[in-house]
């Protein structure tokens, strides 16, 4: 399905699935595409409105009567590291990250396969060969970069793509040695992106979504100075058992009116 604004993307919507995050529901996405030369402004845009990237596409959850995936990022100048984090960072204080271009590698391929063999053997990549993983690493047409992160012998521990918003920087995609469960890896690489932010005077750390009632996204709300967007707006993640994933028939506006409301870098005055 097609929507469109004149003078605008053109907007589209996905076929229901099966949603990843809770059982028995099916998702839905909204999204459009990311090239162009007003790519990076549209991408700053749109991910201040909930969107998500991933290679040339923009796109946030748009399901029939759930509502209950929100964008969550942290916000730098509130953020302050739990005693769990803080035992994290002194564990993975041998690690080094160094940030590349976004450039495919097949030592980054094996370790993606062994994450995703360990963690997401049933996921929606775990046929993803070589050649996908090089789209999805190298098919941006926004300021991305790969962060490496190795331990002092040089062997890759972690990897992350991640955008330069002109805001802040965006998780969009990251994956570890699933040996290494005692360093934590996935909180280490968003404590050292917080980090990367502050040193570069960015406000926020985009996480991507999050989720209440599903386990797999029930680590971010750990972190402190969480925002989600929700109902159109940031706000303050607060407790996080005060959001339900409560599905009405009611709770999700008509496309056309998620439409209508999206912010356009070029249409502002």
């Amino acid at each position: 399905m097609r929507h469109n604004l004149s003078n605008a993307p053109q907007f589209y919507v996905t076929a229901p699935q099966p949603c990843p995050y809770l059982h028995g529901r099916a998702e839905r996405k909204l999204f459009t595409a990311l090239m162009g030369t007003g790519a990076v402004e549209l991408n700053n845009e749109l991910s201040r409105q909930g969107f998500r990237r991933s290679q040339n596409v923009l796109y946030r959850p748009s399901c029939e009567g759930c509502v209950a995936c929100m964008s969550a990022r942290i916000r730098v100048r509130g953020f302050a590291p739990s005693r769990t984090q803080r035992r994290v960072a002194r564990r993975n204080g041998d690690v080094t990250r160094q940030a590349t271009s976004a450039w495919a590698t097949e030592e980054q391929f094996a370790l993606f396969r062994r994450y995703l063999d360990h963690r997401h053997a049933d996921g929606g990549m775990a046929d993803m060969d070589i050649f996908e993983f090089a789209a999805m690493i190298e098919e941006s047409p926004v300021r991305t970069r790969v962060m490496e992160y190795r331990t002092p012998d040089g062997r890759l521990l972690a990897t992350c793509l991640t955008d330069i918003l002109d805001d802040g920087v965006s998780l969009v995609y990251s994956f570890y040695d699933p040996d290494e469960e005692a360093r934590s890896l996935g909180t280490h690489i968003i404590l050292d992106h917080v980090a990367l932010a502050q040193a570069a005077e960015l406000p926020f750390v985009y996480l991507g979504y999050w989720v209440p009632g599903s386990r797999k996204m029930e680590y971010k709300s750990r972190f402190s100075a969480m925002e989600i967007y929700k109902g159109g707006v940031w706000q303050p993640l607060g407790d996080p058992a005060a959001h339900r994933p409560d599905i009405h028939p009611l709770s999700a506006d008509p496309i056309v009116e998620q439409v209508a409301r999206i912010s356009l870098p070029w249409t502002k005055s």
